[in-house]
């Protein structure tokens, strides 16, 4: 047993730890049976494998304790006492991201500063949701005296609002307070331009494109949903065609393969393909404002890129694995509560270990001459199926179109992102460039609109399912585990054979 594969056991024992804890709320006597069982396997046992389990163990309880500590920094937190109380409370912060801005309100999230309450008050940390009037506007850096009743995040039939927001660590909300503004300008120095390209973006696409097409400019460029109505997004749901409403790390790693893909067909080196590729990357997220989303996608899709390049991809898992454990560690709440998180993850894996699977399948059926759609239909398909039971478990719903509306639509993307900030930066330095180049940004929208309008109206689009059992995710992915290894072990005898 190597020591990069005995590393890989200890990552996924501590991910695990997270996930069983998650599930399990384990004591201080199911820690102190796991400790003493591993120090006596690592002490008293010799064997080599026998120890490599001990420490497995101990990583694994790591994990679980590690993701306890995390749910009672939620229960501690100071500002969430104050939930539910009669009183009004005097809050003074600032508004810490880019607001959230609808037809007739406006949300955002405020880092907590200082608390008054019975003519008490005292510094208090916290972040804080606050929902407010259209009108006035406020902006990202604003200093806000609130007065108003903090709440407990609401608990839907259907939807856990207050899990969804404990992932991002705010356990508070204010609906409609009287709210001042004090001082502005008090953000990042690095944050502000980017918010304020982001929203001129916004203004131009607006003005020159119309919706549905507009709603989807934003979403595909930004990952911003405000302006898609929840018709349409019924309509991308049942196609399986969501997430490119989204800077996930599947949609972000397929943009960034076709484009090495297409680097690479133009006649580039592999080295300055791959260096270009990180760049246009990078650039990418700091456009959209560099959320945390974006910011793990793009870590995990530079991974997969770095990989590719030094051609070595039995070595992405492990790296891919070790970036989700570094993520965790700042955040372990994420595994559980950020379906985005567990999408990235998994999608990568699939391409990690199914494409070589999939390429051999599209060498036998087709003879595929166009490099960057042969691989955008193997990063495609080795991703939906490895997100295909996360998809089922989450949100109870199985979409049967979703590979051909995919094949359909995924190998244009990157070229219509592209498109899309080309037609966004020329409205920024001549407006005349903007008008002519909105037709064309257009008619590749409408092709999107076109292709999921279509597939939704299929009347067996997709399948729906209640209640799904989180035991269905551990044997569909065993059963994935197994279709994985037994396909390498057939790779490896051919190998042998040759």
């Amino acid at each position: 047993m190597t020591a990069s594969k005995i590393f890989l056991y200890f990552c996924l024992s501590f991910i695990g730890g997270i996930f069983l804890n998650s599930l399990f709320s384990f004591n201080f006597l199911h820690f102190g049976f796991a400790l003493i069982f591993s120090i006596m396997l690592i002490s008293v046992f010799w064997g080599r494998y026998v120890a490599v389990v001990g420490f497995c163990i101990l990583f694994l309880v790591f994990g679980a304790w590690w993701h306890q500590r995390a749910e009672l920094a939620v229960f501690n937190n100071g500002m969430r006492q104050y939930n539910g109380q009669e009183q009004q409370v005097i809050l003074t912060g600032t508004v810490d991201d880019e607001p959230n801005v609808k037809e007739k309100s406006i949300k955002f999230k405020v880092k907590s500063e200082e608390l008054e309450i019975n003519g008490e008050s005292f510094n208090i940390s916290g972040y804080v949701l606050v929902t407010a009037w259209r009108y006035p506007e406020y902006q990202y850096g604003d200093k806000l005296v609130i007065v108003g009743r903090l709440e407990s995040p609401p608990v839907f039939e259907s939807f856990n609002y207050q899990d969804y927001l404990k992932k991002d660590r705010i356990y508070s909300v204010m609906s409609f307070p009287k709210i001042e503004l004090i001082g502005s300008g008090l953000g990042s120095p690095v944050m502000k331009p980017l918010f304020s390209f982001k929203n001129r973006f916004k203004e131009i696409s607006r003005k020159l494109i119309p919706l549905p097409q507009e709603g989807l400019l934003e979403a595909l460029a930004f990952g911003d949903e405000n302006n898609i109505s929840q018709e349409w997004k019924d309509k991308l749901n049942f196609t399986g065609t969501r997430h490119i409403a989204a800077v996930s790390g599947m949609n972000t790693t397929i943009i960034s393969v076709v484009i090495l893909s297409f680097l690479l067909s133009f006649g580039l080196w592999r080295k300055h393909a791959f260096y270009l590729s990180i760049i246009l990357l990078l650039l990418y997220i700091l456009m959209i404002g560099a959320p945390a989303s974006a910011v793990r996608a793009g870590i995990m899709a530079g991974l997969f890129l770095f990989c590719q390049y030094l051609g070595r991809m039995n070595v992405s898992s492990r790296a891919i694995v070790f970036a989700a454990v570094i993520m965790l560690l700042f955040n372990p709440l994420i595994l559980k509560l950020d379906v985005g998180f567990q999408l990235s993850f998994l999608a990568i894996l699939g391409m990690v270990y199914l494409q070589p699977v999939f390429s051999e399948i599209l060498r036998k059926v087709s003879n595929f001459r166009f490099l960057p759609l042969k691989t955008t239909l193997e990063a495609t398909l080795s991703a939906q199926v490895f997100t295909l039971p996360i998809l089922i478990y989450n949100f109870g719903y199985m979409p049967l179109v979703s590979p051909v509306a995919n094949i359909l639509i995924v190998p244009f993307l990157a070229l219509i992102t592209i498109l899309i900030f080309v037609f966004g930066l020329a409205g920024m330095i001549f407006w005349p460039l903007a008008v002519l180049l909105s037709f064309p940004v257009w008619l590749s929208l409408a092709y999107l609109t076109k292709i999921i309008e279509l597939f939704s109206r299929f009347p067996f689009a997709s399948l729906s399912f209640e209640n799904v059992h989180w035991m269905f995710l551990l044997v569909s992915y065993a059963v994935l585990a197994m279709i994985v290894w037994r396909t390498q072990e057939n790779q490896k005898l051919k190998f042998l054979k040759y």
